[in-house]
């Protein structure tokens, strides 16, 4: 079960933004999970809910997983999706984006005083 371990890096990596920002509390924390990649977003949410259960920073947080959907580019010139074989020249193309997990924004709450 890989989606452990890629809830607990991005709780770890969200954790250390926040603490590098002084940060009182992680609002939100956004992630982009291509389709690609072998991940099942709902089981992500759910683990990294339990990494901040006892984390004061984390209550109430929000994952948001965003779907980025596969794209392709063939040696022939062909650019799409198509993932298992180019329909231009048959052969097997190269993806060369949805393979991505990424945190990409994470808001917090800074305590101003």
């Amino acid at each position: 079960m890989h989606e452990y371990t890629i809830a607990y890096d991005i709780y770890a990596t969200a954790r250390r933004a926040a603490l590098d920002n002084r940060a009182t509390e992680v609002k939100k924390v956004y992630v982009d999970v291509g389709e690609m990649s072998m991940v099942n977003p709902e089981q992500v949410v759910f683990l990294f809910g339990t990494f901040g259960e006892e984390d004061h920073l984390f209550a109430g947080t929000v994952l948001e997983c965003r779907n980025v959907p596969a794209e392709t580019r063939c040696d022939c010139g062909y650019e799409g999706t198509e993932r298992y074989v180019c329909p231009v020249c048959g052969k097997l193309p190269q993806i060369t984006r949805g393979m991505e997990i990424r945190v990409t924004n994470i808001e917090i709450e800074v305590d101003e005083a």
